[in-house]
């Protein structure tokens, strides 16, 4: 049976066409012998955006939720998303669905068996990658913690605080107190707090 593809193509800018991955994949399903469904394209959007923001990627998503068609070629792995996590779990929603995906620059193709090799594969680096950047957040914690800091950011003394409300006081912004202290907007933000709910505990 024929299979039905659809095609994704994308670029991050608007001066950039999409017409290059287009032909060229055309030409693919040609020589396969590939019936092309449809074609969703994403123009002026980088692929760290979520399928939230890409359009036509939330289309294609929701094409192959209705199970709309057998494969999904697009021209290469970074023009799906950038995070190899986030291709692991769009190969997973695939995979359920019953759909293949094809990916020209990496020669990836899911419906054969050294394609399916690769995805397993894949599957084993995107764990390794999770591990990674849960342990470097764990280890950032700990250097965090050993050198007095809260969330990354330094403590600020009593002084500080006090110059902080002394600027609110005089009517000065939240962000133009926090640039001339040289403190984040978030620290200006709780002493605020602070201040509002000692001033509420007072006139109580």
């Amino acid at each position: 049976m024929t299979k039905r593809v659809a095609l994704y193509v994308r670029v991050s800018t608007d001066g950039q066409s999409t017409d290059n991955q287009r032909h060229e994949l055309e030409a693919v399903a040609k020589r396969h012998g590939w019936n092309v469904v449809g074609t969703f394209s994403d123009r002026g959007i980088s692929g760290a955006k979520g399928r939230e923001q890409r359009p036509a990627f939330d289309a294609l998503c929701n094409a192959v939720a209705r199970r709309e068609v057998d494969l999904i070629a697009a021209w290469s792995v970074d023009r799906l998303g950038r995070s190899l996590q986030d291709l692991v779990g769009f190969l997973g929603e695939l995979k359920a669905k019953g759909v293949d995906l094809y990916l020209h620059q990496q020669g990836l193709d899911t419906s054969t068996p050294a394609g399916k090799a690769m995805f397993q594969m894949l599957g084993v680096f995107a764990e390794f990658e999770r591990a990674m950047i849960q342990e470097r957040v764990r280890a950032g914690l700990k250097r965090a913690k050993r050198e007095g800091r809260i969330g990354g950011r330094p403590r600020v003394d009593g002084k500080v605080e006090d110059k902080v409300r002394a600027l609110l006081t005089k009517g000065v912004g939240m962000r133009r107190a926090a640039a001339q202290l040289g403190i984040g907007v978030s620290v200006v933000q709780r002493v605020k707090a602070e201040a509002a709910r000692a001033a509420k505990r007072v006139s109580a």
